[in-house]
C-alpha cells in the first residue's frame, strides 16, 4: 500500500495547532500559580522583616548603650530576640523551600554570646532582611495592590471629585469614563508586572534568610550525613516492606491457586480411566483455577511497577486510579514532560495507599488528586472531604506513605482534624 505523506496537506497544519492551545494553557495556569505564590511568600517575608527590623533596631538601641558602659548586660536577652526573629524566618523559608534547623540555644553569658558564630550571622541577617527585605515587601505588594485598585477604577470613579485623579500615580483630573479606562489599561500593566517581577522578588527577598541562616558547612554536612542515614534505613524498611507484601501476595494468591491445579490434574489422572466425564469437569476446575492464578500472579506483577506508568506516563496512570477508586476523584496533573521513574512510581504509589484509604476509612463523598512540578520537586496532594481524624498510627497504611516518601529523600504532611477534610502534601525531588 503506498505511503501518504502528510507534509504539505492543507490539515497537516491545522492538526498541529490544536497542541499549542493545551501547551498556552499549562504556562498560564503555571505563571498564576508562580504569582500567587510569590505574593503569599511576600507577605510572609514582610511579616519576618518587621520583625527583624524590630530586632535590629534593638541591637542598635543596645549598641549605642553599650558606648556608655549601660548596655553590655543587655547583649544576651537582645540576641535572644534576634534569634527569635531569625527563627521565623527559618520556619518559614523551611515551608517552601529547603530546611533550615535551628541552631542550639543562644549561649549563657556575655562572652558566649560574642563568640556564637550563629549570633553574628543571625545579627546581620536582621540588618539586611530589615531593610532590603522590607522594602522587597512593600514593592512586591504594592504591585498587586496597585493592579487591583487601577483595574477597579471605572467601578467607583464617579464618588471621587474628578481634581481628585486616581489611585496611586494617577493625579491627573478624570472627566470621564475613558479618562477611567485609561487608569483600567495601567492596572493591566501593573498585572503584568506582578506576574513578571513577582517571583523574582520573592526570591530577593529570601537570599538573606538562605545565605545567613544557613547552618555552617561542617554542621550542614554533619545534618546531612544524619539525614541521608535516616532516610537509607526508611529505604531498607520501606524494600523489606514491600518484599514481604509480595512474598505474601504470592504465598496467599497464586501460589495456593497453582496447589489447587497441581491438586486438580493429580484427581484428573486417576479419574481417567474410572470415571473420563468426571475427568472431563475436574480439568475444567483445573483450567478455572489457572486462570485465577495467572490474574494473581499479573496483579503482584502490575503492584511492582505498573505498564501503564511506564507506557502512557504519569497522568495516564493516575487516570487510572481515580477511575477505580470507590469514591468519586477528580485529577489535575500539571507535570511537563517525564520525571524519572523512581519519582513516578512513587507518586504512584502515594496516590495509590491515599485513595485506597479514603475509600475504605474515610467517608469521603468527593476527593481530589493534584499534582504538579515546580523547578526540582514533584507537588502531590491529595485532598478528602471525609471524616478526618487519619492517625499515622493506627494501621491504614500511611506510615509506609510516609517511609516511601522519606526513602525518596522527600517531604510528607498530613493534615485531618476530626470532622476533616484530610489533606495529604508529598513533595519529591525530581531534578531539573
Amino acid at each position: 500500500m503506498p505511503r501518504t505523506d502528510t507534509v504539505g496537506h492543507p490539515h497537516a497544519a491545522g492538526s498541529a495547532r490544536p497542541g499549542r492551545g493545551p501547551a498556552l494553557r499549562r504556562y498560564v495556569r503555571r505563571r498564576v500559580r508562580m504569582s500567587v505564590d510569590a505574593i503569599e511568600r511576600l507577605v510572609g517575608g514582610l511579616g519576618t522583616s518587621i520583625l527583624a527590623l524590630a530586632a535590629g533596631l534593638l541591637l542598635l538601641v543596645v549598641a549605642l548603650a553599650c558606648l556608655v558602659g549601660v548596655g553590655l548586660a543587655m547583649i544576651p536577652s537582645s540576641a535572644k530576640a534576634v534569634r527569635s526573629a531569625a527563627n521565623r524566618e527559618r520556619a518559614r523559608l523551611s515551608r517552601s523551600e529547603h530546611d533550615l534547623p535551628p541552631p542550639p540555644a543562644v549561649p549563657a553569658g556575655l562572652r558566649g554570646v560574642l563568640r556564637d558564630p550563629w549570633v553574628r550571622r543571625e545579627a546581620a541577617f536582621v540588618a539586611a532582611h530589615g531593610t532590603v527585605g522590607f522594602g522587597l515587601g512593600v514593592i512586591g505588594l504594592s504591585l498587586p495592590i496597585s493592579a487591583v485598585q487601577n483595574l477597579l477604577f471605572p467601578l467607583y470613579y464617579w464618588v471621587l471629585p474628578p481634581e481628585a485623579g486616581g489611585p496611586g500615580f494617577v493625579n491627573w483630573r478624570i472627566d470621564g469614563l475613558p479618562d477611567a479606562l485609561v487608569v483600567a489599561l495601567m492596572g493591566i500593566g501593573w498585572l503584568a508586572a506582578t506576574v513578571a517581577l513577582g517571583p523574582a522578588l520573592a526570591r530577593l527577598q529570601a537570599l538573606p534568610g538562605r545565605r545567613l541562616l544557613a547552618p555552617p558547612r561542617d554542621v550542614d554536612m554533619s545534618l546531612r550525613i544524619a539525614e541521608l542515614t535516616a532516610t537509607r534505613a526508611a529505604a531498607l524498611d520501606a524494600h523489606a516492606v514491600e518484599l514481604r507484601r509480595i512474598e505474601r501476595s504470592l504465598h496467599d494468591g497464586a501460589q495456593n491457586r497453582l496447589v489447587a491445579v497441581t491438586v486438580l490434574l493429580g484427581a484428573a489422572r486417576r479419574a481417567m480411566v474410572r470415571d473420563p466425564a468426571r475427568a472431563v469437569e475436574i480439568l475444567d476446575r483445573a483450567h478455572t483455577s489457572a486462570e485465577l492464578a495467572l490474574a494473581e500472579l499479573r496483579t503482584v506483577v502490575r503492584s511492582i511497577l505498573p505498564p501503564v506508568l511506564d507506557d502512557r506516563g504519569l497522568a495516564a496512570a493516575l487516570d487510572g486510579l481515580a477511575a477505580g477508586c470507590g469514591v468519586p476523584c477528580t485529577v489535575q496533573v500539571d507535570v511537563p514532560g517525564r520525571c524519572a521513574v523512581s519519582v513516578e512510581a512513587t507518586a504512584y504509589f502515594v496516590v495509590a495507599e491515599a485513595l485506597t484509604n479514603v475509600a475504605r476509612h474515610s467517608g469521603a463523598a468527593t476527593a481530589a488528586v493534584a499534582v504538579h512540578r515546580s523547578a526540582d520537586r514533584l507537588h502531590v496532594s491529595v485532598v478528602d472531604d471525609g471524616r478526618g481524624g487519619a492517625d499515622e498510627g493506627s494501621g491504614s497504611g500511611i506510615g509506609g506513605i510516609r517511609r516511601r516518601v522519606e526513602a525518596h529523600d522527600g517531604r510528607f504532611t498530613l493534615t485531618s482534624p476530626p470532622g476533616g477534610p484530610t489533606t495529604l502534601l508529598v513533595e519529591l525531588p525530581c531534578g531539573l
